[in-house]
């Protein structure tokens, strides 16, 4: 297949672009920073159609990934990034399509768990789940993520295409990739400060990036599937829990908790909002066990033990001091 991943020069896209390559696929990254990869990488600037559009007519697959990080203040000016590199990307990527002779089979679309209710009484699946937004007392920054969310998805439902559309509610993907969630939560627990946050009451939502891998293979192939899809461990666990199995998969007996202030007063020094931390995202993948697919690491403390010997195995002994995995923080949601 040849398989076409607008804004995959990140992480997710990294891990994606990876694996099938390793497949043997055609893997074309289109991203607005072209660098030096495996695979082709095509520049674009995420609004207008260009040549990079070309890659799209006669490819199997698109994934697009694109959007700014959320990891940063949601000042004015930031916001208005935030929303638009996911609107106007997702827009333009449907044009492309609309125009192609040969349109790809399926378009998945990147969207995010975090567009449902922070809950602590149940999980939040796609038949059942609440959508977010309109909670107690929930924080501008909450609702501003979730106007992007609903604005995001209703681009990608009004793109009007011959191709097969799956929007990807994902949750964290845990990868031991250099500078990734894990690789950074993990450089916290090093340091003694991988504790509880908050009240650690909220639920962190995650997924092993095997998984998530096996989950879109599994999603291009069921051509039966389409609509949103939460791209989730069906174990999602209280932020408190999940720390305590993440120290004792790293060997860490103890870390610091950071209270509700610490916390604010973190954010602000760091750059970022605390609704990343704080939020609870209880988000289970009901469309997926419901069909049939099989996890291979739905439990946190396996998962996390995975990872761990993971990272290990791709870290020389002289980069593994804690000090070098705290710079460059991000705890933001994918993508």
């Amino acid at each position: 297949m040849k398989i076409v991943i607008p804004g995959g020069s990140g992480q997710v896209g990294t891990v994606l672009a990876r694996a099938f390559e390793r497949d043997g696929h055609e893997v074309v990254v289109i991203s607005r920073t072209p660098v030096v990869a495996p695979w082709r990488v095509v520049s674009w600037d995420g609004v207008t159609l260009g040549d990079w559009s070309k890659e799209l007519d006669g490819c199997d697959v698109v994934i697009n990934l694109a959007g700014r990080s959320v990891n940063c203040r949601y000042t004015a000016a930031n916001r208005k990034i935030i929303l638009e590199s996911r609107v106007l990307s997702t827009r333009i990527v449907g044009q492309a399509i609309a125009l192609a002779r040969r349109p790809p089979r399926v378009w998945l679309q990147a969207s995010t768990a975090t567009i449902y209710a922070h809950r602590l009484d149940a999980p939040n699946d796609e038949a059942s789940g609440v959508l977010g937004g309109q909670e107690p007392d929930a924080p501008d920054t909450w609702r501003f993520s979730i106007d992007v969310v609903r604005a995001w998805e209703r681009t990608f439902d009004e793109s009007d295409v011959p191709s097969r559309k799956v929007a990807l509610r994902s949750a964290v993907t845990m990868s031991p990739d250099h500078g990734g969630i894990f690789d950074t939560l993990l450089g916290l627990v090093r340091c003694g400060l991988g504790g509880s946050a908050g009240d650690g009451r909220q639920y962190v939502s995650w997924i092993h990036y095997e998984d998530f891998v096996e989950a879109v293979r599994w999603l291009i192939a069921h051509e039966e599937v389409d609509g949103a899809v939460n791209v989730a461990s069906p174990n999602p666990l209280p932020n408190a829990e999940f720390m305590r199995e993440l120290r004792q998969a790293a060997g860490v007996p103890v870390g610091l908790p950071a209270t509700r202030l610490m916390l604010e007063m973190g954010a602000i020094f760091m750059g970022t909002e605390t609704e990343l931390i704080l939020k609870s995202r209880r988000v289970v993948p009901g469309r997926l066990l419901d069909r049939g697919f099989v996890f291979k690491h739905p439990v946190w403390r396996d998962a996390a033990a995975d990872l761990y010997r993971q990272w290990q195995l791709t870290r020389p002994s002289g980069s593994r001091a804690a000090g070098s995995l705290v710079r460059g923080v991000r705890l933001h949601d994918p993508p």
